[in-house]
């Protein structure tokens, strides 16, 4: 039976809620764990991490398209972000394998979102640049590439 300081220790102390449940499952005492809200914080942990992945993904497709259509701005710090973002999306795939798929399918999503951070940030006209993503995936993660 799940003891209710369990329960009410998500709401009012996460950390001590997390470590109690932890040595809950430690100790297989499994009939006292917060089964409900593990499960929602397993499932936002996963979603939070598609998030990042995509959020990684949209930084370094703007920064490709800046370093594409800015060429007489191109700067060392827009190659060092171009760089962080493949290196930090890769580390997530390392953790995360199964996320590769979502990289495949969110491509497109996460293009149009970069081309709407570029036109913002660089005040260059939307006709500039290409309506759908001009780098296959292959591309936008290889380290040697820069359009």
């Amino acid at each position: 039976m799940l003891d209710a300081a369990t329960a009410k220790g998500y709401e009012t102390d996460f950390y001590l809620w997390l470590m109690t449940n932890a040595e809950l499952l430690r100790q297989r005492h499994l009939n006292k764990i917060d089964t409900d809200n593990i499960i929602d914080e397993l499932e936002s942990m996963a979603k939070r991490d598609k998030r990042e992945l995509l959020s990684r993904l949209k930084v370094l497709l703007m920064h490709l398209l800046k370093w594409q259509f800015q060429v007489e701005i191109r700067s060392k710090s827009w190659k060092m972000t171009i760089n962080e973002q493949r290196e930090q999306v890769h580390l997530i795939l390392v953790d995360s394998p199964s996320l590769k798929h979502q990289l495949t399918e969110k491509l497109d999503d996460a293009y149009h979102l970069a081309l709407r951070a570029a036109i913002a940030e660089t005040g260059l006209p939307k006709n500039v640049f290409p309506s759908n993503c001009p780098y296959s995936l292959e591309q936008t993660l290889d380290e040697d590439f820069y359009p």
